[in-house]
């Protein structure tokens, strides 16, 4: 069992290392992220750190459970650190994993420019429910590991190969590997999702929540979808769409 040291001043040199992990710049440096809240112990990803708030000792089995280091702050270090109203007292801090172009499966999820941490959470939440495996964001996304997006993913992030690539190298590589591009897009031209082609190797391309896909990725995909409406809303939300779509690719790929 490996020893839990008490921190109680601002000048501790874990603390103040842990408290830039807020910023992406700094994350990238590291190369470790922040996930906060007491579900991710029941993950079986191992933490590098788990930093507990001070007479925080709702959870001591689990977190024994992780052979990793340990940190109790006081509840005014901690508060310095959390990012949710009503913290539950538990911090989890995890190496990044590098995404690996070599290791794309058939069937792979790309977004363009994506903003919200939150739908990207959703997105590989849902992505990772429907089976797929690889999620390639192009340059201009929101940062992954995002507090928000990390919660939203409920641990599906650990299940996933995630990286960037920028747009244009990233379009001829999916050509060369033999994917075909499925775009949604709001054209005259654009199958419903119910009559899409789909190939041996695809991939299902999703954009930005104001702007949608990128028109430089449209004018190369190989073909356009879109999700009928059939009431009185304008739109689907990104991640909403992703769902609908990724799960109606699985039943057309049967």
């Amino acid at each position: 069992m490996r020893k839990t040291e008490i921190i109680k001043s601002k000048e501790n040199k874990f603390f103040k290392r842990i408290k830039k992990l807020k910023t992406k710049k700094y994350r990238d440096k590291e190369k470790l992220f922040i996930a906060e809240g007491h579900k991710f112990l029941d993950f079986k990803e191992v933490p590098k750190y788990i930093v507990i708030r001070e007479e925080c000792d709702r959870y001591e089995e689990k977190i024994a459970a992780f052979n990793c280091e340990k940190y109790i702050l006081s509840e005014p270090l901690f508060n310095e650190i959390t990012t949710q109203e009503n913290s539950q007292g538990i911090i989890l801090i995890y190496e990044m994993r590098d995404g690996e172009m070599e290791a794309l499966e058939d069937n792979i999820v790309v977004l363009d420019r994506v903003q919200d941490p939150g739908n990207l959470g959703t997105i590989i939440r849902v992505a990772d429910a429907a089976g797929y495996k690889d999620i390639i964001l192009t340059k201009g996304s929101v940062d992954v590991y995002n507090d928000k997006c990390v919660r939203s993913s409920m641990g599906s992030l650990f299940n996933m190969n995630i990286l960037y690539r920028e747009a244009g190298e990233l379009l001829k590589d999916l050509r060369e590997k033999g994917y075909k591009l499925s775009v949604t897009a709001l054209a005259t031209d654009a199958v419903s999702y119910s009559e899409m082609k789909l190939g041996e190797r695809n991939a299902i391309i999703f954009g930005n929540e104001g702007q949608g896909v990128a028109q430089e990725i449209i004018d190369t995909a190989d073909q356009k979808v879109i999700i009928p409406i059939y009431g009185s809303a304008e739109s689907l939300n990104v991640a909403m769409a992703s769902g609908i779509m990724l799960y109606k690719c699985r039943e057309l790929l049967g």
